[in-house]
């Protein structure tokens, strides 16, 4: 389960759909309707909110955005809670981090995706995170 905190442009198609699906089990997780995954890394941080359903919804919201920007538009009735949630805050080394391992996914997957984005050296989150200065989280598991 991979819950980026990368904006979703940044995704592949692969990636987008990916993103949709495990967002979802996340979501599913959060609201207990499944033991798997309880314990998830990538879940700490919705776990850590006053609210992990609603900030799940507002991380699902955001892909679903994307999904229809590119003419995808994913089920939203799948979204549980319609309310914004407070901002996670992540810091910059986890989100450089994920920066490069996706480069390195998309350099393998898809290279003429990865083109477009070869410039950026800072790319933005997930609208639901704000980025603070800081090493990679320590939740997340490195490969």
């Amino acid at each position: 389960m991979r819950l980026w905190t990368l904006h979703p442009k940044y995704l592949d198609s692969r990636g987008l759909v990916a993103l949709w699906r495990e967002a979802l089990l996340a979501q599913a997780v959060l609201k207990g309707e499944t033991s798997g995954y309880r314990h998830h890394p990538q879940l700490i941080r919705f776990q850590n909110t006053s609210s992990p359903t609603e900030s799940i919804a507002s991380y699902l919201q955001g892909v679903f955005d994307e999904s229809c920007r590119r003419g995808y538009c994913f089920n939203a009735a799948k979204i549980v809670a319609k309310e914004n949630a407070e901002p996670i805050i992540v810091t910059r080394g986890q989100l450089d981090y994920e920066w490069a391992h996706l480069k390195k996914k998309l350099l393998a997957r898809a290279p003429s995706w990865l083109e477009r984005f070869q410039s950026i050296s800072r790319p933005v989150p997930h609208p639901l995170f704000r980025i603070v200065p800081g090493k990679v989280e320590e939740w997340e598991v490195r490969v």
